[in-house]
């Protein structure tokens, strides 16, 4: 039990020396874990990125992947394509003095991301993972109304859920971003709900702000402003929404033309950190055990609509009162 004065994400991390920060659910997702990362980093602790990439990694040259499935990038990683945020990613992280080494894993079913999981793990020695989503869709068990775009986020915390207890001895879950996935469908009511029975389970872990007068606040939007100046045709919604809600910007903050037309609701909740054990969270998905055995994404995807399409009552959206 940890005191009130004390953060548990940190207090389950103070004796790791080696921690693996992983973004969950593809595109710019492992951006949400940078303030965890630098934190740790400032610490002293040896930190590694990675993130499940959208990037088309086929194009890379051979001598860019460590095992298969998961690729080293680097700031002179040679992609014939401007999306890249794991490269803008370890650029950003040179220009600012960090280890600047980003990994990516390709977008694949459960077993391969398993395994590139694996290799990295073995490879560096990980005490401890921490997998990050920018939004909520990880916290969805499969029942509700709506679930945002679960495919990804939940490949990685199957993934890791399998993955053999030396290897990562602790793994953690980070939500970032409370209210992004309202134009995905999903209920943050529904979302509080999932909390307070992970929280029943001994799963949660608490919840804590990244204010902008901190200095991993500042990098991270610093980061965050550097990755929509280098893509600038598919900047980050998620990361754009949440860097803007860190600034103290509210309500229909409009940072760029993809979301022309759609009214936004940037709020300070926005800014707040859930932590989860991820053990605890894969035990509460309805549907996990049916993408075990998945080597494509699109499997993931086919196994998700067959288990939606047997579920008789979906659970209606929630209402926060107001």
């Amino acid at each position: 039990m940890t005191a009130l004065h004390t953060n548990p994400l940190f207090s389950r991390l103070e004796s790791a020396e080696r921690v693996l920060v992983a973004g969950a659910g593809g595109g710019f997702d492992v951006y949400a874990g940078l303030p965890v990362a630098l934190s740790l980093h400032h610490q002293g602790k040896e930190v590694h990125l990675a993130n499940l990439s959208f990037s088309a990694l086929e194009g890379l040259p051979l001598d860019a992947w460590l095992a298969p499935d998961v690729a080293v990038v680097t700031p002179t990683t040679s992609l014939h394509q401007t999306y890249f945020p794991e490269r803008t990613l370890a650029q950003w992280l040179d220009l600012h003095g960090y280890p600047s080494t980003v990994h990516a894993f390709a977008r694949a079913g459960v077993q391969p991301v398993r395994a590139a999981y694996t290799a990295l793990l073995e490879q560096y020695d990980i005490d401890a993972v921490v997998l990050v989503d920018g939004g909520t869709d990880i916290l969805m068990r499969g029942d509700e109304s709506g679930l945002g775009t679960p495919e990804e986020d939940l490949t990685s915390v199957a993934a890791l859920h399998g993955v053999p207890r030396e290897l990562a001895p602790e793994r953690l879950v980070v939500s970032l971003g409370f209210g992004v996935d309202a134009h995905h469908g999903v209920s943050h009511g529904l979302v509080l709900e999932n909390i307070a029975a992970l929280d029943a389970d001994g799963a949660y872990l608490g919840a804590f702000s990244v204010p902008r007068t901190t200095r991993e606040g500042a990098l991270f939007l610093d980061a965050v402003a550097h990755a929509q100046a280098h893509t600038a045709d598919h900047p980050s919604i998620v990361n754009g929404s949440i860097a803007a809600a860190v600034r103290g910007d509210f309500g229909n903050v409009q940072f760029t033309s993809r979301t022309r037309g759609s009214e936004l609701f940037i709020n300070p909740l926005m800014s707040l950190c859930f932590a989860f054990e991820l053990d605890g969270l894969a035990r509460r998905c309805l549907y996990l055990d049916r993408i075990e055995h998945t080597h494509l994404i699109r499997q993931v995807s086919s196994a998700i609509e067959a288990f939606r399409d047997e579920i008789v009552r979906q659970r209606p959206p929630r209402r926060i009162p107001h």
